[in-house]
This record gives structure tokens, sequence and C-alpha cells, in this order.
């Protein structure tokens, strides 16, 4: 326990590096079969290590650390104490920000029954479990579920007299409603918790920004620019002299958000603005690596629509090594990034580099999302296109070939793409049959090889050769 506290110092001056081999002692000390004293200070001790593994961004660790905590209390405890419950849950939303959502829904499933078994009905932590529950369900587009979670956990809050609570969960609700395109419903939520927010936490707290953004993003969905502008503009205020108390996460998060709104609205500048002041934000402190991660892999899109090709290019290598070194390069987010990294190695007429992206994200993606997902198909497509520009015509027919027969087999034929991928095989399959020593095309002769246009020019010409974004 001594090791425990000395550990937890190094962590409050930020020393991460050192806390971690006093850590590491403390976790070989204790033997969980000589009782119970002996088990909670191993299991204290793995999941304090997992926390400081979090700080470094590290979360392939961190979650190997908790699940080794979750097994010695299980062991100690058994299956159904409240404790374990706890545990059950805080691990779940370990695994949904490292987007493992399968694993986070079986343990909210199994934290949920633990919590049912042991509490009222409508309990606090049930609730809870719900909300979590929900949001694993929106993650994986479930959203009929989800919605029946957040219904459910509004109820125990409002059994419970919880009305701030209850105010966040019709945010969440707005969400699921806008998400399955029922905006008046969602409105209506989203208009009733920003009566809540507004008489409970003032005008001006981040509660009632957060509502604002919201807004805006279903005005902007609805097609009312005007009023989805207005909203923007009245979060950004809110952002811009924050309430005692307002955490910086808090703000960064918002700004986030509403780049997302501008982007959408073909204002790329502005909204690399924002994602470049929320970065800045989050730079020194802890425990956001895969965080900035996220926002350098959205402002490389940003430079990429732009055409800053190379400003693109360094930002996804940047996302891409933090994803890396926090043990994310087996997710689906990973392959997504080294898709798009793979199109900026393209527009830089970096043929080789692209190919070995979209070939590790082709692996990452089939794993992850299966062969049949979008953009599992898109990185096919990408694909066969770079193997098309670098003169191996066998290697770009035998991926048309297959994504053909998926599309045939699984997917149907009625998606626009499959008509333009069964006219790329037959002009592939005619050129291999004219010739097998066909030389390696350069990229602008692959585009247009009657064109000398500049490379501004060409690159509205890429979704013919299949480049999917």
């Amino acid at each position: 326990m001594s090791l425990h506290v000395l550990a937890a110092i190094y962590c409050s001056l930020g020393r991460f590096d050192e806390a971690m081999p006093v850590l590491e002692r403390a976790i070989r000390v204790p033997e969980p079969p000589r009782g119970a004293d002996h088990a909670l200070a191993a299991f204290s001790g793995h999941m304090q290590l997992g926390d400081t593994y979090s700080m470094l961004g590290q979360v392939d660790k961190s979650i190997a650390s908790y699940e080794e905590g979750l097994k010695i209390q299980i062991e100690a405890l058994g299956e159904s104490d409240p404790r374990v419950g706890e545990t059950c849950r805080y691990l779940a939303e370990a695994h949904v920000q490292a987007m493992e959502f399968e694993r986070a829904e079986e343990l909210c499933k199994k934290t949920l029954e633990i919590h049912r078994a042991h509490s009222e009905p409508a309990s606090l932590e049930e609730a809870a479990d719900r909300r979590l529950m929900a949001l694993i369900c929106e993650a994986k587009g479930d959203y009929e579920t989800a919605l029946e979670h957040l219904v459910l956990a509004s109820m125990a809050m409002i059994a419970n007299g919880q009305e701030s609570e209850v105010a966040a969960i019709d945010v969440s609700i707005g969400t699921i409603y806008m998400s399955l395109c029922r905006y008046d419903e969602a409105l209506f939520s989203y208009q009733k918790a920003l009566t809540v927010f507004k008489s409970s936490k003032g005008d001006n707290h981040p509660f009632v920004a957060s509502v604002f953004v919201r807004l805006a993003d279903l005005y902007h969905r609805t097609g009312k620019l005007r009023d989805s502008k207005s909203y923007c503009e009245n979060a950004l205020r809110i952002y811009a002299k924050p309430v005692p108390g307002t955490s910086v996460e808090e703000i960064a998060g918002g700004l986030t958000e509403i780049s997302a709104i501008y982007e959408s609205v073909d204002e790329p500048e502005e909204a690399l603005k924002l994602l470049q002041k929320s970065m800045k934000m989050l730079e020194d402190k802890p425990g956001q690596h895969s965080t900035i991660a996220g926002i350098e892999a959205r402002m490389g899109v940003m430079y990429y629509i732009v055409g800053r090709y190379e400003d693109a290019r360094n930002f996804f290598e940047s996302a891409i090594a933090k994803l890396r070194a926090g043990g994310e390069r087996k997710s689906a987010f990973f392959g997504v990034v080294l898709n798009q990294m793979g199109l900026a190695c393209v527009q830089l007429f970096k043929i080789d580099e692209a190919a070995e992206l979209f070939e590790q994200a082709r692996g990452i993606l089939e794993q992850e999302c299966g062969p049949c997902h979008q953009d599992t198909l898109g990185v096919y497509s990408n694909l066969a296109a770079t193997y098309d520009a670098m003169g191996r015509v066998g290697d770009a027919i035998e991926i048309l070939e297959y994504v053909l027969k998926l599309r045939e087999e699984k997917l149907g034929i009625a998606n626009p793409d499959f008509e333009d991928e069964k006219r790329r095989l037959a002009e592939l399959l005619k050129e291999a049959g004219r010739t097998r020593d066909r030389k390696a095309k350069s990229l602008e002769n692959l585009i247009d090889p009657n064109s000398k246009k500049t490379k501004k020019e060409v690159t509205k010409r890429w979704p013919s050769l299949g480049f999917r974004i």
C-alpha cells in the first residue's frame, strides 16, 4: 500500500513514467490466494496501474491491467458481488474509449445483471448502466435499442428526482432521434433539456452550449442553415467565456463538435481554426493522446479538402503515430486513418507509400468491420486503383473481381459503385489481354492520358479512378 501511495504522489506531480516501476513492483508483492487483504492489494495495484497507463495514452496496456484486476476481484468476491459490477462498468467504459464495443457490451450487460440483482428496481446504478449501454448500442448503429435503454434510464432518474440528469438523458435521446431522422422528436427533446439547463445551471453554462451545438447540427441537417450558424455562434460565445469550474476537455470537445458543422457547411478554414484551438487546449493534458489523434485526423481531412495535401499527410502521420503508441493499431478508426493518409499520398504522387498504407488499412478493416463494410470496400477500391497505377494489373483485377463477387452475392448490385467497378474491371481485363508486359502508368496519364492539366484540376477526376475518401 505504501508503494501505491508513492505512485499516486508521482502521478499527482505528472511524473507518470516514474510511477510505472513503483506500481509494477507493487503488484508483485501481494499473493491473492493468501486472503482478502492480499487480493484487495493486488486488485488495487492493477487498477492503479491501468489508470497510469491510460494517462500515458497506452490504451492496450491500460485495458490489460484492468482485465487482470477484474479477474483477481472475481476470484476473491465471486461473480455477482456489487463491487464486481462497478469494476465491470469501469472496464466497459475503457473498452468504449478504445472503440472495442463488443467487449464493452458484454461487460455492461454483466454490470446491469449484478445491479438489478442487488438494487431496487429503477435504481440510480441501473440508470447509469443503461446510459452506458445506450452509448454502446448507438456506436454499433442499433439506435432503437439505444433509445429503449435511454427511456428506461430517464424513468429511473425521474423516480429519483434527478432533474439535471433527466435533462442530460433528454440530450442523448434527441441525438438518437436525430440518427433515426425523427427531427421533430429530436427538437422536442433538446428544447426540454435546454429549458432545464438554463433554469438550473444558468444561461452561460457549458451544458447549455452543448445543447446549442446539437440544435445547430439538427438545423443544419434540416436545411435551416441560418438557424444552425446562429446556434454555433451562441455556443462559441459561451465557450469563449466559460463559467468557473468548466473543464478544458469540455470546451475542447464543444469546439470539435462545432468544427464538424462548419465542415459540413463547406467552411473548412473556420473548421480548421476551431480544431487547432481545441488541440492546443489538450496538448498538455495527460491522458488525451487518443483525443488529440482524433483531432489531428480530422485536421488531415480538412487539409485534404482544401488541397493542402502535404499538411494533410503530416497530420495523418502524427495521428497514426499516437494511435500506434496508444495500442490502438487494431481499431477500425486506425484503419480509416491509414486509408486517408494513403489518399493524401496519392495526391502527392507517393504511390508506393500509398499502396503500403492501403494494404495495412485493408488488413485492419477486414478484421474489425468485415469485407462487406463500406469502409473496407472503399479501401479495396483505392488499393485496386493504386495497383493499376503501379502497373500491377493482375493484383488490381483480383481485387475488383473479389469486390464484384461480394456485391453480387451479398450486397446486391443496385449500388452505383457496382457499375463503375464493373467498367473498370472490363477495361483492365481488356488491357491485360492485349499486353501482359504493361509498363506502369504515371498517375497523370492514368487520370487522363491526353491531359496536361494542373494537379489541382487533375484531382477533380480521382473519383473516376475509384479512389474513395
